[in-house]
């Protein structure tokens, strides 16, 4: 068999879907099927129903990743950040996991995490240069 290999920039969806797809069949013929559910909890402005940010994630192996976690800079301080993360932990119990992981910049939120019981299990330093990224999780077994 004859192989080649391609540079590309900013490739689109396609190619992340053919790379992919080994991927996870290697994975489910090791770990079994993740059972993906992807989950979304969205802050509207009470005025115009404009979806203004919020919390998305997904649930695989039994774990909830929370890729995005977002709250306007004028509604911060309300408890909007909290409520959304104990309605994420509410949803992963009853979804039968067994934590949550996520991960977070320096300049973002790592003592919110902290605050909400995640511990920290690594950092890259200079991520972007002269700051950290921070992976948090919270077991809740």
């Amino acid at each position: 068999m004859s192989n080649r290999i391609d540079v590309m920039l900013n490739p689109g969806e396609a190619h992340r879907s053919a790379i992919l797809k080994p991927l996870r069949e290697h994975n489910r013929s090791q770990a079994g099927d993740p059972k993906p559910e992807t989950i979304a909890l969205l802050v509207r402005d009470e005025h115009t129903d404009e979806v203004i940010g919020g919390l998305y994630g997904e649930i695989f192996y039994r774990w909830l990743f929370i890729e995005l976690l977002a709250i306007p800079e004028h509604t911060r301080g309300q408890g909007i950040g909290a409520r959304l993360m104990n309605m994420a932990e509410d949803l992963a119990r009853a979804k039968d996991c067994v934590g949550i992981w996520l991960d977070t910049f320096d300049f973002q939120a790592p003592a919110f995490y902290e605050k909400h019981g995640f511990s920290a299990f690594g950092q890259l330093d200079n991520f972007p240069p002269e700051h950290q990224r921070f992976f948090f999780q919270k077991k809740l077994t």
